[in-house]
């Protein structure tokens, strides 16, 4: 069994993985990145007889499930290592984390969720291949008290294909854990997270003037690749980096799981995603209002709407055929989008309006809803762009050259009954410095 277990460890153990990549007679250099919900020992229950009996009251038992998850964390020996459901509410755990992982080399960042939750978020760098130049903090402020943490970073080694040219070896690196969605009216607010730390990104970005560079976002997405935040972000450039290692289309969906939920189902949530330099993607305001457009359509088609039925729905008792701003406000009220403090803000629903009415008559005809809500056409909005004169900078990127998740059983979309380290896998992707041409913002 120890045999077993240590070829487990040692297959899906980044620093084995990166040490094994070469490229010809050279050792190619590499960053491994891991993401993991440990399941804070608060939420682990100990008895399906009794549901209130958690492991926080068995100190035995919470500090050597943590200390295994440390020993596999730390064979593992990864560049960035991003934990979910960090106990931040018990100063024993929290010291022992600190203390391993400092003592292994990683400068560490803790964040808890707000209102005293008692779990939180840590994120590890390991000093020997980061410097942090940065690091800031992301409160939501809404019902689930989530919390993200943001790493403007550059490598403490500069990449020797890259020394002799005047290229700024840095990286973003973001750690989040999204809201469980118990009900679809919190769906919104799932996706109402990742657009706050999209425009945190961007805004950060602006302030401080930096040129595009490769941001990876972490965690927890309580989501899978059919849902709306997956296809969000997958409209803003990111790539899940699991699927690409694995040659996996947005349409393999149940290729992989990564948690098993409270409820027993078994699903795929966890997710490193990767944005290099070189990607263009839509405005995030119009990446935004599609995908609540989107999951609007999902919801009027979960009702048995049709195209029409749902223009009709829109009109509501308008005499005309057309849908006033007033008719779409009701309609969104009447979806649960609107009208309680989870839900979209009035701001937001003038926004959309915006950018459903272009024209700015006040009123939205049926082939205007066509293009705008039920079947939104790319308006070539991109936010990056090439220089006018035609000349690309270069900017370091990422090429994702391997990625496992552990238990391996979860690789093929099955979960072992023995596996008890948390009810997530742990996620861990190996990337490799590449040079490439550089887009610039358009401001």
């Amino acid at each position: 069994m120890t045999k077993m277990m240590k070829g487990r460890v040692s297959r899906i153990g980044s620093y084995a993985i990166a040490s094994s990549i070469k490229d010809g007679h050279h050792q190619q250099p590499c960053i491994t990145c891991t993401t993991f919900n440990i399941l804070a020992p608060i939420y682990k229950r100990l008895s399906h007889e009794d549901p209130d009996c958690r492991e926080s009251d068995h100190r035995a038992y919470w500090l050597a499930r943590n200390h295994m998850i440390l020993d596999c964390l730390l064979a593992e020996r990864s560049s960035i290592i991003c934990l979910q459901e960090f106990w931040v509410g018990n100063e024993e755990l929290v010291n022992i984390y600190e203390k391993r992982l400092g003592d292994a080399g990683y400068i560490n960042f803790k964040l808890g969720r707000t209102n005293n939750r008692g779990d939180g978020l840590l994120t590890a760098v390991h000093k020997d291949y980061f410097r942090v130049l940065n690091y800031q903090e992301l409160h939501f402020h809404d019902c689930g008290d989530r919390v993200a943490q943001l790493l403007h970073v550059e490598l403490a080694c500069p990449i020797s294909q890259f020394q002799n040219n005047d290229i700024r070896q840095e990286m973003l690196i973001v750690n989040t854990h999204l809201l469980f969605p118990h009900d679809s009216s919190l769906c919104i607010v799932r996706l109402h997270q990742v657009y706050k730390i999209l425009q945190y990104v961007e805004s950060y970005q602006k302030e401080k003037k930096l040129n595009p560079m490769p941001i990876i976002l972490c965690g927890d997405w309580n989501g899978s690749k059919r849902g709306h935040v997956y296809k969000f972000l997958r409209s803003q450039g990111f790539v899940s980096s699991y699927d690409t290692a694995h040659h996996y289309t947005d349409a393999d969906a149940q290729k992989w799981v990564s948690h098993r939920n409270h409820r027993g189902n078994i699903c795929g949530v966890d997710f490193i995603w990767l944005l290099n330099p070189n990607s263009y993607r839509k405005l995030l305001k119009t990446s935004w209002s599609e995908a609540v457009f989107g999951m609007f359509k999902y919801l009027l088609r979960r009702a048995s709407l049709t195209e029409s039925d749902a223009f009709a729905f829109l009109k509501a008792d308008n005499p005309g055929d057309y849908i006033t701003y007033s008719g779409f406000c009701e309609a969104l009220r009447q979806l649960n989008l609107t009208g309680h403090c989870h839900g979209l803000s009035l701001e937001e629903t003038k926004d959309l309006w915006v950018q459903a009415d272009i024209d700015g008559n006040g009123i939205l005809d049926y082939k205007g809803f066509q293009q705008r809500i039920w079947n939104p056409t790319d308006g070539g909005n991109d936010i990056w762009d090439v220089g006018s004169n035609g000349i690309q900078d270069q900017a370091i990127g990422f090429s994702i050259k391997n990625a496992v998740l552990f238990p391996p059983e979860a690789e093929k979309g099955t979960w072992p009954e023995d596996y008890s380290l948390s009810d997530h896998a742990r996620l861990t992707v190996v990337f490799s410095p590449v040079r490439m041409p550089c887009s610039q913002m358009i401001t």
